[in-house]
């Protein structure tokens, strides 16, 4: 009996040590796609947004007023990230419209949202962490169960 009883336990374990790394690789995998999708701005100082301006290389723009910041989108497909200075929000609205840029100007609930979406890299990584610690405590509990059960 001990033959068939230690096969078992093999198959079980590579069972579990397989499901495992399925999730490890599904959490990761989720996690990438997370990152992946979000565009990466690239801080630029005021003196720079305005030569791209004055060369008219700037597509388009989002405003956070909440922020003071502006989202720069580049002809070339590049993102970038200036501030304009306190209370000069109409007046860099009235310059870039006059360039003939697109504007847009974010509601007060988005502008709110981009404030508070700084955690949201830090709770994937909990998340997989968590998850790694349950797999490996169902591991080791079935190794000590195993152990238990050749004794007997």
């Amino acid at each position: 009996m001990i033959g068939p009883t230690r096969a078992f336990a093999r198959a079980s374990l590579a069972l579990l040590l397989t499901c495992g790394v399925a999730l490890c690789g599904l959490f990761a995998a989720s996690a990438f796609a997370a990152e992946e999708a979000t565009i990466d701005y690239v801080h630029e100082s005021e003196a720079a947004f305005a030569k791209q301006l004055a060369k008219k290389e700037v597509a388009s723009v989002t405003i956070n007023k909440r922020l003071r910041t502006m989202r720069v989108t580049l002809k070339d497909g590049s993102h970038y990230l200036a501030q304009y200075p306190k209370k000069a929000e109409p007046q860099t609205v009235s310059r870039l419209e006059g360039k003939g840029v697109s504007v847009s100007v974010l509601s007060k609930s988005e502008a709110e949202k981009e404030t508070t979406h700084k955690g949201k890299k830090h709770k994937l990584r909990y998340i997989v962490g968590g998850v790694l610690i349950v797999v490996i405590l169902l591991v080791g509990g079935f190794l000590l169960y195993r152990r238990r059960g050749l004794r007997d």
